[in-house]
């Protein structure tokens, strides 16, 4: 699971969750749009659209799924939640495991019920190579004997470890940048799937006169 707003899906995005794919030996990865994201103001693009996006742009790669399951319920998108839902799905054995960047791994002892995540599945932090700092109290505590250093070890039971993985690419590209592009009339191409162009445009979605 790689969770997020995908305010729009971009190529970042998408490389990560490819490379994450095939580090972990994956059957696949879905991708999870947040209908309303707990840790930040609603999006300006509505969820329907952002899932509509999202589809598009993973049509063609047979490794990763849209999953609009947050959509359907109502209230904050707790990944708690959305962890209990897919362990019920895929049942006590399947390795299950939930990505997360860096940043968002630094305020994960604030996450609602941050203690029943583990109960369902894995956690990855996707590495920031420039990031050092020491880590707060209560994320110590929650990840306490949690953390593995190797695949192997984290595959070695359904769910429970840690693993703090680099990525081969990091791809320095932000929704926010992107946005502020499409807010100008300024060029996307390249940071984003061409289907995802195509469906921003014939919507008129980011445009100064859709806000």
């Amino acid at each position: 699971m790689l969770g997020g707003t995908f305010d729009p899906i971009h190529h970042g995005h998408l490389r990560s969750a490819i490379e994450l794919r095939e580090a972990l030996g994956l059957d696949h990865v879905l991708l999870v749009p947040a209908h309303q994201p707990p840790h930040r103001a609603a999006p300006g693009v509505s969820s329907d659209q952002r899932l509509a996006m999202l589809e598009a742009a993973i049509d063609a790669e047979p490794g990763l799924k849209a999953d609009g399951r947050e959509l359907l319920r109502d209230g904050p998108s707790y990944s708690a939640d959305t962890l209990a839902s897919l362990r019920a799905e895929y049942g006590p054995q399947a390795r299950l495991v939930m990505a997360i960047g860096h940043d968002a791994f630094l305020k994960l002892g604030e996450w609602h019920a941050a203690d029943r995540l583990f109960d369902d599945a894995h956690v990855v932090v996707i590495e920031r190579p420039d990031h050092d700092a020491p880590l707060p109290r209560a994320l110590e505590a929650l990840i306490q004997g949690r953390e593995v250093d190797s695949v192997a070890a984290l595959m070695a039971r359904p769910g429970g470890h840690l693993l703090r993985l680099s990525l081969p690419t990091r791809m320095a590209i932000s929704a926010t940048f992107v946005r502020e592009r499409l807010a100008l009339g300024d060029s996307v191409r390249y940071l984003l799937p061409e289907a995802v162009i195509r469906h921003i445009e014939a919507h008129g979605l980011y445009c100064p006169s859709s806000t």
